[in-house]
């Protein structure tokens, strides 16, 4: 496992990290959950992140649960805040990240995350309320940095230009091979202001694993029989997608690792999120992390990509 900086902040994070959305706390029972977080270890991973929402506080208890029983300093530690948590509870406003923060951090068990995360832009709140409770909440040592996720260029710059209060480390935007919007304004300002990328889907929720076929129904129990696959699960990706994997075995690689290795060429992005419904996903996933992609292979899958990725 190689490890990055995360932005300008002093957190050291494996370049692929274990994410609980629609896993840990939730989908996942409690013995494989346990079994995922001993192989993250096994690999090297030393990043796992939550949210406050994921399972309504089920996934911050049990990941929670889960790691106590490592040392602290072993492992760097995320969650976020502000999709609802009851019929009042939701947002980014003072008393908000106060009441989420204590809410957390009693879940996971700690007194500190390394980094709290405001999942998505509040509208309705004025960022200066927003940045100087979280600026209190670095300064009452419950947080050591402050991240976001999914925010707008205004939004971002807005935050930068408010005077004493802590600056933003990391972005947790959407990316993938399939999906790259990011790249054109979100990707350069956060180079300009230090602030790193850890990405999330980006195995594009599930179709950059190579299950799905074209022409075939979609697994019993998958994500795409929720709907949550959306755009990607089409004729044109899937068959573009197959067109990847000879790409990957002339590389002795899985689809999976070829895509991650895909998210972490450069310097650009600090780590990756993975979710994890059995540890052998795990074992397999992290095999990406170390694997430089020549530029020739860089081609080749934006000439395959070309018609169906979304930029």
């Amino acid at each position: 496992m190689r490890y990055r900086q995360l932005g300008a902040s002093s957190l050291t994070v494996s370049e692929i990290s274990l994410g609980s959305w629609r896993t840990i706390g939730t989908a996942v029972d409690t013995e494989t959950a346990a079994r995922c977080v001993r192989k993250a270890f096994d690999c090297g991973i030393n990043f796992f992140d939550t949210a406050n929402m994921y399972g309504k506080g089920a996934a911050e208890q049990l990941l929670g649960d889960l790691l106590s029983a490592y040392r602290r300093d072993d492992y760097v530690l995320a969650t976020k805040l502000f999709y609802p948590m009851s019929e009042t509870d939701r947002g980014l406003s003072r008393t908000q990240v106060f009441k989420q923060i204590d809410a957390s951090l009693t879940r996971l068990g700690v007194d500190h995350v390394d980094l709290y995360q405001c999942h998505r832009f509040d509208s309705d709140t004025p960022l200066e309320e927003t940045m100087e409770a979280l600026t209190d909440v670095v300064r009452a040592g419950k947080a050591r940095y402050v991240g976001f996720s999914e925010w707008p260029v205004s939004g971002i710059k807005h935050a930068r230009d408010l005077d004493g209060v802590v600056p933003f480390v990391s972005s947790q935007p959407r990316y993938s091979m399939l999906y790259r919007k990011n790249e054109r304004r979100i990707f350069p300002l956060c180079r300009e202001l230090g602030i790193g990328q850890i990405v999330w889907s980006p195995l594009a929720q599930g179709i950059l694993t190579g299950k799905y076929k074209p022409g075939m129904a979609p697994p019993p129990g998958s994500r795409s029989e929720r709907k949550s696959l959306g755009r990607f699960f089409k004729p044109p990706v899937l068959r573009a997608i197959e067109k990847l994997k000879p790409i990957a075995s002339d590389l002795s690689l899985t689809l999976p690792q070829l895509s991650l290795a895909w998210v972490l060429r450069g310097d650009l992005i600090s780590s990756a999120i993975i979710g994890a419904s059995r540890p052998e996903q795990i074992e397999t996933n992290c095999g990406a992390s170390g694997v430089d992609l020549e530029l020739s292979v860089l081609e080749r899958i934006d000439e395959v990509l070309a018609q169906v990725m979304r930029r």
